[in-house]
């Protein structure tokens, strides 16, 4: 017997202003300028549906990965946290073991997008960082822009084992409707490595007026390179209040997927977020 993967939002932030380490929260982010926490996502993930999360850093501190897997130490919902580290750390390596030995610990995520050297995670001081979430079966996430992705296929081709999820589609210029440069990257990627793609983070980089039809050959395109397997739907909550509400993108989504079969509909809204983060299958196949 066989019964669908859990529903997973494979991508959302809880954050406490207080703690004082989110560089890019300020004041001219009023929607974004308070404390969100779990009691404030779950009537969302309960009106949809949404089994479980994966929760992603939005901080470069340690100290913020930190609280965020004691947040997921006692709510359920979550599935696993996306912490940061400082690949650059003499004893990154050492840092990185300490922090996968937390169990809720699934990947890392270096805030690429803020770095301004954009040859960054090429640097040959960072392989240590690199193979070590090899051997500790951590996911990389890619938080990259379009301008990145040239040196992304490269980082890839270098470390083949390193399970690897690009971020937000890496924001393609949506509100310019850039296209052509972003899709032929994105289509290497999907081509020449094993890397997933997540289906979030649109509507922020869309105008403010933007409909379904401005998201679809975004999307389509996704669809086309990565397929139905490597593709994960996230909301990007609450990040993605500043372009749409919660349920909102739900109901983009289901628009978007809607010519799709229930089993690869199931694959995008949940299952293929177990693969990518090495969460366990066994709960939902016999």
């Amino acid at each position: 017997m066989t019964v669908s993967p859990p529903r997973i939002d494979a991508h959302q932030h809880f954050w406490a202003v207080e703690r004082g380490d989110y560089g890019w929260l300020t004041p001219d982010l009023a929607p974004l300028y308070r404390d969100f926490l779990p009691a404030d996502l779950k009537p969302h993930l309960n009106r949809h549906e949404i089994d479980g999360t994966i929760l992603v850093q939005a901080a470069p501190t340690v100290a913020e990965t930190r609280f965020l897997l004691e947040l997921a130490d006692r709510t359920p919902s979550v599935r696993g946290v996306v912490g940061w580290a400082d690949f650059a750390a003499p004893d990154a390596p050492d840092r990185i073991a300490g922090l996968a030995a937390h169990p809720r610990l699934v990947g890392l995520r270096p805030m690429i997008q803020d770095i301004a050297d954009d040859d960054w995670m090429l640097r040959p001081d960072l392989d240590p960082a690199f193979r070590a979430l090899v051997a500790h079966d951590l996911t990389f996430d890619a938080l990259t822009l379009p301008r990145h992705l040239d040196r992304l296929l490269t980082l890839l081709g270098r470390y083949p084992d390193l399970r690897t999820v690009i971020d937000h589609g890496s924001k393609p210029r949506i509100r310019d409707r850039d296209f052509e440069d972003w899709a032929a990257s994105m289509s290497r990627l999907a081509q020449e490595t094993s890397a997933f793609c997540k289906l979030s983070g649109l509507v922020t980089e869309a105008a403010e007026a933007w409909t379904t039809d401005d998201l679809r050959p975004y999307t389509d395109h996704l669809l086309t390179s990565f397929g139905p397997g490597r593709l994960i739907w996230g909301s990007d909550w609450p990040v993605c209040t500043l372009g749409a509400s919660y349920d909102r993108w739900v109901e983009t989504t289901e628009t978007l997927l809607a010519d799709l079969g229930d089993a690869d509909r199931a694959a995008i809204m949940g299952g293929n977020a177990l693969t990518a983060y090495g969460l366990a299958t066994s709960a939902y196949s016999t």
